[in-house]
């Protein structure tokens, strides 16, 4: 048994550089002793800052306890609890999130901001966009391929009504000419 010892440990973080194409951490292990340039490897695609005080599953290559390399940080101070079976959760300490849930439902949580940066963005919504929020503000042009109502009627229909319209006039009680000036 003391032989696997010498091969995985746990730890806790001390420091991360993250200014390294591989991070390098210091881990104070369970014994006392502090680790320092401890490679992270993490899976491809994903990277993190993992905070003092996370945990860290540690192993020593060829048992050589000179070689460390963290193969799992974990924090489970913040870790979101109470997942479905099958869902998946990116998380930070400050409670924003990415959650793939069951029925096939992404969930975003942020505490601040949704910043999206991209020369086009392209929602595919085969039933319905549902904007619940107090205001909607666009700095550029609005524009419409469809109608545009307002829950009782389109634009178009608002449009057809101002430009035919007409009432009495005050001096000989005939209609007035339709407006001069159409809205277009």
């Amino acid at each position: 048994m003391s032989g696997i010892g010498n091969f995985i440990a746990r730890g806790t973080l001390a420091l991360v550089n993250a200014g390294r194409k591989l991070q390098a951490l210091q881990v104070r292990l369970t014994a006392g002793e502090l680790k320092g340039g401890v490679e992270h490897f993490e899976p491809y695609g994903f990277t993190s800052n993992p905070l003092a005080g996370a945990e860290a599953l540690l192993t020593f290559v060829g048992g050589d306890r000179s070689h460390c390399v963290a193969a799992v940080v974990t924090d489970r101070r913040y870790r979101p609890v109470g997942l479905s079976p099958g869902e998946v959760c990116l998380f930070t300490d400050e409670g924003d999130e990415i959650r793939l849930k069951r029925g096939r439902i992404i969930s975003i949580t942020a505490g601040t901001r949704v910043d999206v940066t991209a020369p086009e963005a392209v929602f595919h919504c085969s039933t319905k966009v549902t904007l619940d929020t107090p205001l909607v503000h666009a700095t550029g042009d609005i524009q419409a391929d469809g109608q545009i109502r307002d829950g009782t009627s389109s634009m178009q229909e608002m449009r057809d009504t101002y430009n035919g319209h007409d009432h009495p006039e005050n001096d000989a009680g005939g209609p007035t000419d339709p407006p001069n000036q159409q809205m277009t």
